[in-house]
């Protein structure tokens, strides 16, 4: 294999069922394979982690958050991610158990096409200073803290001003994340692919409030204009926090970098659709 030189590590999410047995299957086959592999195994916060500096390859053992959470570590060093679903949805992870290992020997030979996914490169700006920097591979939502509490937000998209929106939040999501939050809150399903961004209203005060998608190098900012009954939040990918103030700016920007996922030869996105999401239309119309 052109390859089997290369370092391998194995990310391992002990909350999903049997991942330290499949990781000790999955790092023997690697090195039957010729290659170097080693495991790191977390429960709950993945506190330690290394920082993938001389891998070539990083296998995601879960689900679909486990994956997440590798990308925003991994897209920017350029590192290819096979994702192997533990889980149950699994709708980013697409390799299984039984399938992970063909899609391996597929990319340790050079011929698979890697599938890349555009991430958000999110800052927060209070008074002027950045307090915040993060990257996305799902989305960024910008929302009330409390429950079932609307605060106003103002929209500007290439330093336009779009509007205002009174709403439990608004979503900003990269086609990879538009199956995740944005579809449950009414917002279109982008092909993983694309390169765009989707900006959805979580229960908006109007009717006439409605998804928005934009090309991918549009420069968007969401700014808290009021806060009365409850504080605000930005939520990254559902994992990583930051409590907002009144008149915080949080934009959103394509990042310089893609994640690249290692993905079955064919293509799931489609079967995904119907098997996962039941979108399977009507069979007999």
């Amino acid at each position: 294999m052109p390859k089997s030189t290369g370092n391998i590590l194995i990310v391992s999410n002990l909350l999903k069922d049997d991942a330290s047995g499949v990781s000790r299957l999955v790092k023997k086959q690697l090195e039957r394979d010729g290659f170097k592999a080693e495991i790191f195994s977390f429960e709950g916060n993945p506190e330690g982690i290394p920082d993938f500096t001389g891998y070539d390859l990083i296998v995601s053992l879960g689900g679909d958050g486990t994956l997440l959470y590798v990308a925003r570590k991994a897209a920017p060093k350029g590192l290819p991610i096979l994702p192997v679903n533990l889980g149950t949805l699994g709708f980013i992870a697409a390799n299984t158990r039984e399938s992970w290992h063909s899609s391996f020997i597929t990319w340790a030979n050079d011929r698979i096409q890697l599938s890349k996914r555009m991430m958000l490169r999110i800052s927060v700006i209070r008074e002027g200073n950045e307090i915040g920097s993060f990257s996305a591979l799902n989305d960024g939502v910008v929302s009330s803290e409390g429950i079932a509490k609307m605060i106003q937000l103002g929209l500007r998209v290439n330093e336009d001003k779009f509007g205002y929106y009174r709403a439990d939040g608004l979503i900003i999501a990269t086609p990879t994340g538009s199956t995740a939050y944005n579809l449950a809150a009414g917002g279109p399903a982008l092909h993983p692919e694309m390169q765009a961004m989707v900006i959805n209203p979580i229960c908006a005060f109007t009717l006439a409030s409605r998804p928005l998608v934009l090309p991918a190098q549009a420069a968007v900012e969401v700014q808290v204009e009021e806060t009365r009954r409850s504080g605000a939040m930005l939520t990254v990918d559902g994992q990583e926090k930051l409590s907002l103030l009144q008149g915080d700016v949080v934009r959103f920007r394509k990042a310089d970098y893609d994640a690249e996922i290692v993905v079955p030869k064919q293509n799931m996105f489609y079967g995904a659709l119907k098997t996962k999401l039941g979108w399977a239309g009507d069979e007999h119309a």
